[in-house]
């Protein structure tokens, strides 16, 4: 084929013992250990082989190189034969294998980005080509550098609808430098896969979505070298027979083998006898990369000019986003912006018609989106920003999660928050996203109440670590702060205050607004209320929170456009818990909400300004009655 040339034999042999080197590897690393999937391991030895000791190219000592190839392994529980891999480099001590998934190692059971090999963390399955796809992207259309992306898939995971996500994103955007490595190696955790060894069916599917497919014996290290030589225009997915636990006499293609070592006795024998096939103990070197990557810098990146809004004006934050990401793009030409079909609503089209270039049209697929922003994310690459109805992240709470073990730094904005959004209905309100993004352990909350709040978290976002979730607003509300407020993660604001408030009132969005409203209310009965803003609702501002408190006699209010459990109240609640004489009352949906008027649905569910004005008084009247 086009591009290939056959190794000769003696690089072919060299290929197949350093494959039987990465079972024995993989063996003695589980049986140390006493747990891990050996069997996994062996049905992927030759391809890992081949990818990296005759295909990849990629600096051995410095694994993070912006040159080098990329790897996902998607499979992760096949976790000890990458750690093979990359001893048999020379980066990790072959001794250091035999720590596997002990706590005082880096080589947990599953890949993680302490370890400088891996990018992102695998071991959720169907999650891996979402993140390589990313990688692809970067490299052909932001770095248009010649570095590749492979990624393993086991054939398990292809009942995982995400996988197929990936499969019609590579297709659409022709990542012709992305290949799919598909490990069909019959065996499942608890059953066979589904397919079996089916590999027409394989291979059908992949083409109906758009790939080059070829099948190979996944244990032929000669096909397998033919299959990575075959350059195509169009993502190719290399769809290798194999069998689970190849080399282990009486376990190899056998059921109830899943995640289970050798016993010891075992193990010696079978490494005794897989290590008799090998002919040299010469390794093979990597080959280096091409080295056209472009230098990145993604630090300290800040608006080219402050806000420009005018105090009383009103615009929705979810369109303060869009003005305020597109703004920020003109900062960095590293800022991308991705959108799942929502563009028009969130108002990342702004961004699109000022930056075209580093748009990222995800359609409905927002699991995809997450993994695909994971993957620009990696390396330093770009500064991500996802955007979408916050309802619909929840659809992809699993691929959130992994981010935050990858490590990663992703912006996601999820508009359409709360009851407020009106006639739409339950479907589209976010009223879990909240306690959602609250529960991720790297993650930012911010929740901006106009225009120059919302501008400025986009730009903290853009330089703060870990999973930043951005929730904006349907409804237009006036602009509260001057242009040169300002904002920093973890500061709440007091907006209203006197010297005689009865309670410290806590909104954010349409609520803060609300609670605005519902203290001019009050205002005329001569009853006085403490306004804040959080901003961030992780970080919490505790100390301000408190110092309020107590100056309005430990009464707390807090109201939010969104479920009781998770959100602002519980985030409140737990920041004063066990300060004495302080009491937080809560205003919050009850129930699952209906459509209506956003007037109408604040009203209903007790979180308007009557609802406020009401508890104020009842602070005041038992203020009195003491």
């Amino acid at each position: 084929m086009e591009g290939y040339h056959k190794p000769d034999q003696q690089k072919l042999q060299a290929l197949k013992d350093t494959a039987n080197r990465l079972r024995i590897s993989s063996i003695q690393a589980t049986t140390a250990a006493g747990s891990g999937h050996p069997t996994s391991c062996c049905s992927a030895a030759e391809i890992m082989a081949v990818l990296f000791f005759h295909t990849m190219r990629y600096k051995p000592q410095d694994p993070r190189n912006p040159h080098n190839d990329r790897f996902v392994l998607s499979k992760g529980h096949a976790a000890p034969i990458l750690y093979a891999v990359w001893a048999e480099a020379g980066f990790l001590p072959e001794v250091e294998l035999l720590n596997l998934r002990k706590i005082t190692s880096d080589l947990d059971g599953h890949p993680v980005p302490k370890q400088a090999f891996t990018d992102v963390a695998t071991g959720s399955l169907g999650q891996g080509l979402g993140a390589a796809c990313g990688m692809a992207y970067t490299g052909k259309y932001f770095d248009k550098a010649s570095y590749r992306v492979y990624c393993l898939l086991g054939d398990g995971e292809l009942s995982e609808g995400s996988v197929w996500e990936a499969m019609a994103f590579a297709s659409i955007y022709k990542l012709d430098n992305l290949v799919a490595i598909l490990d069909i190696n019959r065996l499942g955790q608890s059953d066979p896969a589904p397919l079996q060894h089916q590999m027409d069916v394989y291979q059908k599917r992949c083409e109906a979505f758009g790939w080059h497919a070829v099948i190979v014996d996944g244990h032929s290290v000669e096909e397998l070298c033919k299959a990575f030589g075959q350059a195509k225009h169009q993502p190719t997915a290399i769809i290798a027979k194999t069998f689970k636990g190849r080399g282990i006499p009486g376990v190899e293609d056998k059921e109830s083998w899943h995640g289970k070592p050798l016993p010891k006795n075992m193990a010696d024998e079978v490494i005794q006898e897989i290590y008799s096939q090998i002919q040299s103990k010469k390794k093979i070197l990597a080959t280096p990369p091409q080295e056209d990557a472009p230098s990145v810098n993604i630090t300290n990146i800040r608006m080219p000019t402050p806000p420009s809004y005018k105090v009383g004006d009103k615009i929705a934050t979810r369109k303060a986003y869009g003005q305020a990401l597109a703004k920020l793009g003109h900062a960095s030409d590293r800022i991308i912006a991705l959108d799942g079909d929502t563009k028009n609503s969130t108002f990342s089209e702004i961004f699109k018609k000022e930056h075209p270039d580093r748009f990222i049209e995800c359609y409905i697929a927002e699991q995809n989106m997450v993994s695909i922003a994971v993957g620009c994310a990696t390396r330093n690459r770009t500064v991500p920003f996802c955007s979408t109805f916050a309802a619909f992240f929840t659809r992809a709470f699993d691929q959130i999660r992994m981010a935050a073990i990858s490590e990663s730094n992703i912006n996601l904005c999820g508009s359409h928050s709360g009851v407020s959004i009106g006639e739409d209905g339950p479907s589209q309100m976010a009223l879990e996203d909240l306690a959602m993004f609250r529960s991720i352990p790297t993650s930012t909350v911010f929740y901006p109440s106009d225009g120059v709040s919302t501008e400025k978290a986009v730009e903290l976002a853009a330089n703060t670590k870990g999973i930043c979730f951005i929730r904006t607003s349907r409804p237009e509300n006036a602009i509260i702060y001057n242009n040169n407020e300002d904002f920093q993660v973890g500061q709440a604001k007091v907006i209203l205050k006197s010297k005689d408030d009865q309670v410290t009132v806590i909104g954010a969005g349409v609520t803060l607004h609300e609670a605005l409203a519902a203290a001019d209310l009050l205002k005329k009965e001569k009853i006085n209320i403490r306004v804040l803003d959080p901003f961030t609702i992780k970080p919490l501002d505790r100390k301000l929170i408190l110092d309020s408190a107590r100056a309005t006699k430990g009464r707390i209010l807090t109201v939010e456009d969104h479920y009781y459990e998770g959100g602002i109240g519980e985030a409140v609640s737990s920041a004063v818990v066990g300060e004495p004489g302080v009491t937080v009352t809560r205003l919050a949906v009850g129930k699952v909400p209906r459509s209506g008027k956003p007037a109408e649905l604040l009203k209903m569910f007790g979180i308007d300004k009557d609802a406020i004005a009401q508890a104020g008084t009842w602070f005041w009247m038992s203020e009195c009655d003491v």
